[in-house]
């Protein structure tokens, strides 16, 4: 078994679904997946970057290049930018503005840009 078809069998496998199932979200045949896993046949790109988005790896994982499945630079930490954001009332007042149905808000969220864009700047 190659690496690829190995890492994408145990990217499967770790969330218990089936061949049938992936088939089936990607738009391909159980059998095309076997072929993928079984190094039978190389996955086109798009396939393999399905596999990297739904997983959440990177892609040098997916090839072999890391053991580590978020890669070299992977430095997300949502953790961290949640805690910062949920505390600022000019950001919970931005999003509201931005995701109300029907919200009246442009010219109230054009102000807001404009003073968010300021505080960066400082």
């Amino acid at each position: 078994m190659n690496v690829v078809g190995s890492r994408l069998k145990s990217l499967r496998e770790s969330m218990n679904s089936s061949q049938s199932n992936i088939a089936g979200m990607v738009g391909l045949t159980q059998s095309s997946i076997n072929r993928y896993e079984n190094g039978q046949a190389e996955a086109p790109y798009k396939v393999l970057l399905w596999y990297a988005d739904y997983f959440d790896v990177s892609m040098d994982y997916i090839f072999g290049r890391t053991d580590q499945p978020q890669g070299k630079l992977y430095d997300y930490q949502p953790k961290k930018i949640k805690e910062k954001m949920t505390n600022r009332q000019d950001w919970n007042e931005f999003v509201k503005a931005c995701f109300e149905p029907g919200s009246p808000m442009n010219e109230k969220l054009k102000e807001m840009i404009m003073n968010m864009a300021e505080g960066v700047e400082k």
